[in-house]
């Protein structure tokens, strides 16, 4: 394939692609955004007007079947996800998916040999793994130079959902993959086994709901939250133990990050700054990272943009050149083991025990 073949993309979903997504593909090089899909109709056309997207329809199954879409964004409620996946790569059309994975490890395990078996290129929106800071962090962390790791931790606070008055949403419904764990979960842990480079024996895991009603923003009448706005994780890596705690109803300045320690020093990043600590020194110190190239217009300044931006370019690349793979990019074995963690950490909940993973490679 060319370098200077224009990639055309298919979006399907119309949240997070329309605020992230759309305008970050627009401004790469050589990619068009052809054609967009959302359930509802006058959100879709609103969508398309103001993103500038020729075609826009309420059935997904459109965008996958036309000719002139290469690859395939999935950016719907989990529930969606296998079987979108699985109708694109049965189309032959690359695929660039939405975190969490699915529902749960058997479907993520059926998208990921879908995948496997068609050769194409099909990659989970693990952004985070593209920003600076956490790629100099993992860097460090390989080098040996701060010794054997002792123990991980996953920090994210905020209080988005802390309001009883905030409307009742797929956000809000556990059977369509909604909730804390999936949508934070699915980052946190996979940041772990990146940043680490080792899968987890076992897992510890407590959710909360602390809101149990919402409002239905049409009718006003209160609706049942069965998913999770809070989440604390234990993952055993061998004899590390790394801690996951999570909250999207908890006050005070948003946080988000994730911090190493090791033998020699330790490493903490906290949105897109990396900070170093040398045992005995109780201080850190901040880590000079390259300069980062201004956001296109439209775009939100915060680390999943950047990040979306620099996964996007990459994978868009990769299309135009022909291949299969993209370098430090979650693919959807790497949805696959990350859904087995998190089905094990719903299974904790309810049984309140430890769950051991099964050794599968």
């Amino acid at each position: 394939m060319s370098t200077a073949r224009t990639v055309r993309m298919g979006v399907i979903g119309a949240g997070f692609a329309r605020t992230t997504q759309i305008p970050a593909l627009r401004a790469l090089p050589g990619v068009e955004v052809v054609s967009l899909a959302s359930a509802r109709r006058e959100k879709v056309e609103a969508a398309g007007r103001q993103l500038g997207v020729p075609h826009v329809t309420t059935d997904w199954r459109e965008v996958v079947s036309r000719p002139d879409v290469t690859c395939v964004c999935i950016s719907t409620p989990p529930a969606l996800h296998r079987d979108i996946t699985l109708a694109a790569l049965e189309a032959g059309k690359a695929v660039l998916c939405e975190k969490p994975t699915a529902l749960d490890a058997r479907d993520a395990e059926a998208m990921w040999h879908a995948a496997r078996e068609r050769r194409v290129l099909a990659l989970l929106d693990h952004e985070l793994r593209f920003l600076p800071a956490r790629q100099r962090m993992r860097a460090l962390l390989r080098s040996g130079e701060l010794g054997a790791v002792r123990g991980a931790r996953v920090f994210y606070r905020n209080d988005n959902r802390a309001s009883p008055e905030r409307p009742w949403d797929w956000w809000s419904d556990a059977s369509q993959g909604g909730g804390l764990l999936g949508a934070i979960g699915s980052h946190a842990v996979d940041t772990l086994r990146f940043m680490l480079g080792a899968e987890p024996d076992e897992v510890l895991g407590e959710l909360a709901t602390h809101t149990p009603e919402r409002p239905d923003a049409l009718t006003g009448q209160s609706r049942s939250v069965t998913s999770d706005d809070e989440a604390r994780l234990l993952l055993r890596f061998g004899a590390t133990t790394a801690a996951i705690e999570m909250s999207m109803v908890s006050p005070g300045k948003p946080v988000h990050g994730v911090e190493v320690s090791c033998a020699r020093g330790g490493l903490r990043v906290e949105g897109r700054e990396l900070w170093r600590s040398t045992v005995g020194t109780r201080s850190w110190e901040r880590v000079a990272l390259p300069e980062e190239p201004p956001l296109p217009p439209g775009l939100p300044d915060n680390e999943w943009a950047r990040g979306f931006l620099l996964l996007a370019r990459a994978f868009t690349q990769a299309l135009r050149e022909g291949r299969a793979s993209v370098e430090d990019a979650a693919t959807l074995e790497d949805g696959w083991r990350n859904q087995r963690v998190l089905d094990a950490a719903r299974r904790s909940h309810v049984e309140r025990r430890w769950i051991r993973l099964s050794s599968r490679t």
